[in-house]
């Protein structure tokens, strides 16, 4: 959404209010519901900070006029067809995938060697994704910032010793006003609370590619998809910093965030030690501790079903993406992730209500005291 000028000449420019649409896996329809719940409720974001799956359904926000076609758009036939043409990456079979997963989750020490990204995943993703055409949607739709990770180091190189070298520089790609705005800011992950990890001090910026093209790689999470390239760069997803409440405070005067479930000790926090060299879970609940002008509670967030399994195919020696059974089911998928985002955003929206109304009451108390 193109700021006002009054907005622009306050607080440096900062945009009103940003809503952060960050991870989310395959479940990425709840943030078409937040997002609803939101304009519903007079709190529409006039900025978007999206990373990992969350980037999907930002940039169908921004491409499409209204909830209805969004909805539409994400359950569609065609990104039904995108979804079940994902086939196993060439060179993960089962029991080389399983092996891998069990020495990250043994491996002492953090980010220890550098990660060999370009041939340990899953799946092949295609080059483009299915999203609306430019265009489509009316002027009053909100910006965009993508959350994505420069890789530091070249192919060659994995399996070397890291001996505390940096090796991802988290960049958001953005509209300029959001890039001036972020301009000098360190990232994130800068903090000296964090330890050694791999990650560089340096937030970058890019406001030259397209948000299909950042969505793309937002969602090139690691061991899941090779990291996508980019001119002569190559990316790892938005999963370098999947609660950028830091960079978004930077953008806005007001935050729209969630807060969300832990997540597994099994797989996902050896990965992000592994090549990261951070916790997850460390990071998950200083962000949740940060102050949010709306919090919208998704920790119960895995009791919606995603529409795309693993399947273990012990014959085949493959894992395979089980989609649903047919694009009917898919539709039933996506409507109850809309419907799960819907009422957590309506709730949210109703806790600040009351927190304001509380607020205001005791305001008023204590003027009444002072008077008398």
């Amino acid at each position: 959404m193109t700021g006002t000028n009054e907005q622009e000449n306050t607080d440096g420019g900062k945009y009103g209010r940003c809503m952060v649409m960050a991870g989310g896996g395959f479940r990425f329809g709840i943030y078409l519901g937040m997002h609803e719940a939101m304009v519903r409720c007079g709190q529409a974001p006039d900025l978007l900070l999206a990373s990992c799956g969350g980037s999907l359904a930002a940039t169908v926000i921004t491409r499409l006029p209204d909830d209805r076609s969004r909805r539409d758009w994400l359950a569609s036939e065609q990104m039904y067809r995108f979804w079940c043409a994902l086939r196993s990456a060439p060179r993960a079979n089962l029991a080389r995938t399983l092996w891998h997963a069990a020495r990250r989750s043994l491996a002492r020490g953090n980010a220890a060697v550098i990660p060999d990204l370009f041939n340990d995943y899953l799946f092949e993703l295609a080059p483009q994704l299915p999203f609306p055409p430019a265009g489509c949607a009316g002027d009053d739709r909100p910006d965009i910032a993508i959350i994505g990770g420069k890789l530091l180091f070249a192919e060659h190189e994995a399996g070397q010793p890291r001996r505390g070298r940096k090796l991802f520089a988290e960049t958001v790609f953005c509209p300029p006003r959001a890039a001036a705005l972020l301009q000098g800011m360190a990232s994130p992950l800068a903090d000296a609370r964090w330890g050694e990890h791999a990650v560089a001090a340096d937030l970058l910026t890019d406001v030259t590619t397209a948000a299909t093209d950042a969505a793309r790689i937002s969602i090139a999470d690691m061991f899941y998809f090779p990291p996508p390239r980019l001119g002569d760069a190559r990316y790892i997803g938005g999963v370098i910093d999947l609660f950028p409440l830091e960079v978004a405070r930077r953008l806005a005067r007001e935050i729209i965030v969630e807060f969300k479930e832990g997540f597994d000790q099994t797989f996902a926090i050896p990965a992000w030690r592994s090549v990261l060299g951070l916790d997850g879970n460390h990071r998950l609940r200083y962000a949740n501790g940060l102050p949010a002008d709306i919090r919208i509670d998704t920790s119960d967030v895995s009791t919606i079903r995603e529409p795309m399994k693993q399947k273990l195919d012990w014959r085949r020696n493959r894992i395979e993406i089980r989609m649903p059974p047919d694009h009917a089911a898919f539709i039933g998928h996506m409507d109850a992730q809309w419907q799960y985002g819907y009422e957590r955003g309506l709730e949210a929206c109703a806790r600040k209500t009351a927190q304001g109304a509380t607020a205001a009451m005791r305001h008023s108390t204590r003027h009444n005291r002072a008077r008398a």
